[in-house]
């Protein structure tokens, strides 16, 4: 039988996990001498909580029926959110509650908003940590996008479930298998970004700090002007192939080493994000043309391409202030904002499938009115789809949107203004990082910000990064009732 033991048994593993990840900034202290003890008493404190939930929990048989998979999905995402802000409210840096909890779970969510003003004066500790919550963060939902979603059928994610186990059941060995090749995957690409950046210029501390945010897509830099602080080309090049990389699906990868070697070229999803890179990269390089811009053509195709691929992708990575280039580029971005990655990557949004899927509604919709005695079926990536499927993903989208205008409203209640409240919302809910304006945009940061605004985008961050019904599905009574 199925309880609440065994949710609170992964989240006391999850947190030892977390703790130990402590120790590695806080070799940075020892290194740089920082004077500071604060990651030593974090890792004590999450281990020890940690080690009192793996031994008040244990049974002798470990299961997960559908109701207890949804509550660890939240709760391990909040836990960890919590523990997480410990390093920073203890830190020199002087963090309230709310900046820490914002901070951490900006990370965690692989969001990229920062409350921190100054990063090229922050401990190094502190900027190791960050990137470490977003690589743990970007591994941790690409696991949860491949094992647990589908089987929750959270907006249309049971297209992506993997062959085998039917029940939530067996949820746990098939997860260990799936999570160790996933893993692999994942360390092997943080790696080679890594040595790529440090080949061309970056420091070994900028390039890990680097390497794992890129690969998470969750855009926390090391530098106030994030990766225009290094002025290189090669750079901007490689951070695009590896955010790319980072944002297609990382079952793609799983069946590439199984056998397949085209599954990157037939692939629907894969192929809708490069097309859309693609179309998005030449309307912006056209409009910089149009407006007039002072670059040349080749660092035109550059900045287009490098800010298209990394609001998309939701990483948020900065060279320019897109919110400089006029109305049409606010618009343009705040529209790639929630487009979002592939399903199964590390990306955030709505996600290319589920556009692709009201594609052929919509077009099933137009072929009806022309032939209403036609009898029509759907497919994708040759899978036959259900109108209840489309409908579950037509119903992802109007609950996205409608929670997004939610939180909009809530965050213009508490003060901010319009273009600060709409970006902000769209940023948290998609997971982006940077939005428009001058307190929240690309050169700005959200330390300004009322700290109910920024409770608001952290509640926002949660919701977008577990696919939002995962999370509101325990707020209904009827959930609770046997």
């Amino acid at each position: 039988m199925a309880t609440n033991k065994t949710v609170f048994f992964m989240i006391g593993v999850l947190l030892i996990v977390l703790g130990i990840s402590m120790l590695v900034p806080y070799s940075m202290q020892l290194i740089y001498n920082e004077n500071s003890h604060s990651f030593v008493a974090s890792s004590f404190v999450t281990i020890f909580i940690g080690v009192l939930f793996v031994l008040a929990n244990l049974e002798r048989e470990f299961r997960l029926s559908l109701r207890q998979t949804f509550l660890f999905s939240t709760l391990a995402w909040l836990m960890v959110a919590v523990f997480g802000s410990l390093p920073f409210v203890l830190s020199s840096q002087e963090f309230t509650f709310s900046e820490a909890f914002f901070e951490s779970m900006s990370g965690i969510t692989t969001t990229g908003a920062t409350i921190i003003t100054n990063l090229d004066e922050s401990p190094k500790s502190i900027l190791l940590w960050r990137a470490i919550m977003q690589w743990l963060g970007g591994i941790g939902i690409v696991v949860m996008a491949i094992t647990i979603l589908p089987l929750l059928k959270v907006g249309g994610m049971q297209l992506f479930k993997m062959e085998g186990p039917d029940s939530t059941e067996k949820i746990l060995p098939r997860t260990i298998e799936v999570a160790t090749i996933i893993i692999s995957t994942y360390l092997v690409l943080t790696f080679l970004c890594g040595f790529f950046y440090w080949l061309f210029g970056m420091s070994i501390f900028d390039s890990v700090s680097h390497a794992m945010t890129t690969i998470a897509t969750g855009g926390f830099s090391t530098h106030n002007d994030s990766i225009g602080f290094f002025k290189n080309s090669n750079i901007e090049i490689i951070a695009c192939i590896f955010i790319v990389l980072g944002s297609i699906p990382f079952i793609s990868y799983l069946k590439f080493a199984q056998g397949n070697k085209k599954v990157f070229f037939q692939d629907v999803q894969i192929k809708g994000l490069i097309n859309l890179i693609l179309i998005s990269v030449l309307i912006m390089f056209l409009y910089l043309l149009f407006i007039g811009n002072e670059s040349s053509v080749l660092d035109k195709i550059r900045i287009s391409s490098f800010n298209v691929i990394s609001i998309l992708s939701g990483t948020g990575y900065v060279t320019d202030d897109f919110g400089l280039w006029g109305k049409f580029s606010l618009i343009f971005f705040l529209f790639l904002m929630f487009v979002g990655g592939c399903a199964g990557s590390t990306a955030c949004g709505i996600k290319i499938f589920r556009l692709q899927m009201l594609f052929i509604f919509l077009k099933n919709q137009i072929k009806k009115l022309i032939y209403p005695n036609s009898i029509i079926i759907s497919k994708y990536n040759n899978q036959k789809i259900s109108d209840s499927f489309i409908n579950s993903v037509i119903i992802f989208i109007f609950s996205f949107l409608f929670i997004f205008f939610i939180i909009a409203m809530l965050l213009s209640i508490s003060g901010l203004d319009f273009l600060t409240a709409i970006s902000g919302a769209a940023s948290a809910i998609s997971n982006v990082g940077p939005g428009l304006g001058e307190i929240i945009g690309p050169d700005g940061n959200y330390k300004a910000i009322p700290d109910l605004s920024k409770w608001i985008l952290s509640i926002g961050m949660l919701l977008g990064r577990l696919e939002l019904f995962a999370v509101l599905v325990l707020f209904f009574p009827s959930f609770w009732r046997n």
